[in-house]
């Protein structure tokens, strides 16, 4: 089955680096096949035995603590899912760049999302999806109001790409 691992804030500063080459070697010692990174945001696609992506992105985690000393999140879904994704955005993608997907890694509590005024964040858009939520930043994406409110909110491991790195992936994850 052929999967996309997304890991949560490397390569930000010279305490989270990681080289796409370490990180492909990583996958491959864990016995992933047709390993593939794309950017050095931490993205990679590869094909796995194991049809638990819970259990995969558990795994990459501790190899990564345990031959980086580094503690990165791990989110994994199938190149199935991520079609999904791409085919569920509900929101218009006027401009690719400030468009993103946050994937979460598990589903989000409609509660802990109900309380946000969309006032608080406009003109920025969200919608909530099945494990991922979409939002659109006019401004760009360095200065949001929506990203930081949902961060306080949510109790569960995210992480945004834009909308081109998304369709990139999955091309690649399904190529």
């Amino acid at each position: 089955m052929r999967y996309v691992a997304l890991l949560r804030g490397i390569n930000v500063n010279p305490g989270t680096t990681v080289a796409m080459a370490d990180l492909r070697a990583l996958l491959e010692k864990l016995g992933h096949t047709e390993v593939r990174t794309h950017l050095r945001s931490g993205n990679a696609m590869f094909t796995s035995a194991d049809e638990r992506p819970e259990r995969i992105a558990s795994l990459i985690e501790r190899e990564i603590t345990g031959q980086l000393g580094l503690t990165v999140p791990v989110i994994v879904r199938t190149a199935a899912e991520l079609r999904q994704v791409v085919e569920d955005n509900p929101l218009d993608v006027r401009d690719p760049a400030r468009f993103a997907v946050m994937f979460l890694a598990g589903t989000p509590d409609p509660a802990l999302l109900e309380g946000i005024d969309p006032a608080a964040y406009a003109p920025e858009e969200m919608r909530v999806g099945r494990r991922e939520l979409y939002m659109y930043f006019p401004e760009g994406l360095r200065r949001t109001r929506l990203q930081p409110l949902l961060e306080k909110r949510l109790n569960v491991t995210a992480t945004a790409r834009n909308w081109n790195t998304v369709t990139r992936l999955l091309a690649l994850a399904e190529g």
